[in-house]
């Protein structure tokens, strides 16, 4: 059987990327099962999704195992962002056997030095950049397209039947432009063609059941799934999932707060001396404020820039934005 985890980004079309290659496999004579996971989420948030695939003659042929996939035959990256989040789990049970393939304007050298990793590392290059990394064009696909070449049992024609069927209702144009960039990204991994081997069956046999945890039964005041603590999730810095930095002008602030720390979905934005305050360990990056604010006082820059404006101010002492105790 084989086993396949395709990681992004929210709104790179990862789910989309799954039931393309889930189909193709189907279309191929597979059994196959596939299903994304992510939770109360949102666009850019690290986000996966897996395929299972078995031959549908033969031994096997019934997929008996569910949930996450915990020692992948193949690992697909779509944004090579992720591998420095660990939270992600890119990496996560990767051994000798695995193949990992990023879409990266690195060289594989250069991911292998920084990974020092044991398993067959491919590139997939990268199309052209984009500010936000959510939006990386066709992306989903484009692995799609590359991966079905690697598992080497996937014929071009099943491919792009596939990509017909599951975007049929995005329409034609749409249909052709995922198309091409995945039978290109097929094209491009030929000379790997069948890298990919079907991983071994996970046997039943010698397994040792979990020791037995007595709990004590508790009070429903003590047990009930109620909040009691104020801040107890302050140490949750999902500000770090962020792609986009929303940032005040404050010369054009027209200190209308409530609009903006009203609208933030998590409370990101305080209050000080009348003016909004952005907790960027926080902000997850939705740009609501920038959508919301009535003056157009908020601006979205890439997180990168941000971060390095920051280093550059930290290197000289300098600091662009107001002195709170001034305003």
């Amino acid at each position: 059987m084989y086993r396949i985890r395709i990681h992004g980004r929210g709104g790179q079309g990862i789910k989309m990327a799954s039931r393309i290659l889930g189909t193709a496999l189907f279309r191929s004579g597979f059994t196959v099962q596939d299903a994304p996971k992510y939770g109360a989420e949102r666009r850019g948030a690290p986000i996966f999704s897996t395929v299972r695939a078995a031959r549908a003659t033969g031994p096997g042929q019934a997929i008996n195992e569910r949930g996450i996939i915990h020692r992948p035959d193949l690992v697909v990256v779509a944004d090579d962002t992720l591998l420095a989040v660990p939270a992600a789990g890119t990496l996560l049970g990767i051994d000798s056997g695995s193949v990992v393939l990023v879409n990266s304007h690195e060289k594989a050298a250069t991911w292998r030095e920084r990974l020092n990793l044991d398993a067959t590392l491919l590139i997939l290059p990268a199309g052209e950049e984009v500010e936000d990394r959510a939006e990386l064009p066709h992306v989903g696909a484009t692995c799609a397209g590359a991966a079905a070449c690697l598992l080497g049992v996937i014929e071009p024609e099943a491919l792009a039947a596939a990509i017909a069927e599951e975007l049929a209702g995005l329409g034609e144009p749409v249909v052709e432009k995922n198309r091409t960039r995945a039978l290109a990204a097929f094209t491009a991994m030929m000379d790997q063609r069948g890298v990919v081997r079907e991983g071994t069956a996970i046997a039943a046999e010698g397994f040792t059941p979990p020791s037995w945890i007595e709990l004590p039964f508790e009070d429903a005041s003590i047990s009930a799934p109620d909040i009691r603590a104020a801040a107890n999730s302050v140490q949750v810095r999902t500000g770090l999932w962020r792609t986009l930095r929303p940032v005040i002008d404050y010369d054009h602030c027209g200190k209308c707060w409530w609009v903006c720390s009203t609208f933030c979905p998590d409370s990101a934005i305080l209050v000080e001396n009348g003016l909004p305050v952005i907790d960027y360990d926080h902000c997850k990056g939705c740009m609501v404020c920038v959508g919301v604010c009535p003056p157009h006082a908020i601006a979205g820059i890439p997180e990168y820039l941000a971060q390095a404006q920051d280093a550059l101010e930290t290197e000289t002492g300098e600091s662009n934005g107001p002195d709170t105790a001034d305003r």
